[in-house]
């Protein structure tokens, strides 16, 4: 299981919107976006 399939797993586990998620991290929407489309990991 790659980065972008463990990000995209532990959000959709605790039902958790890509902008709650991003939140969360304190990063923008757009790239948990991204690290999930496998573009960034950063």
């Amino acid at each position: 299981m790659g980065f972008s399939e463990k990000i995209y797993t532990l959000r959709t586990q605790t039902g958790m919107s890509q902008a709650a998620f991003a939140e969360k991290l304190q990063v923008s929407r757009q790239t948990v976006s991204k690290w999930e489309l496998g573009v960034s990991r950063s």
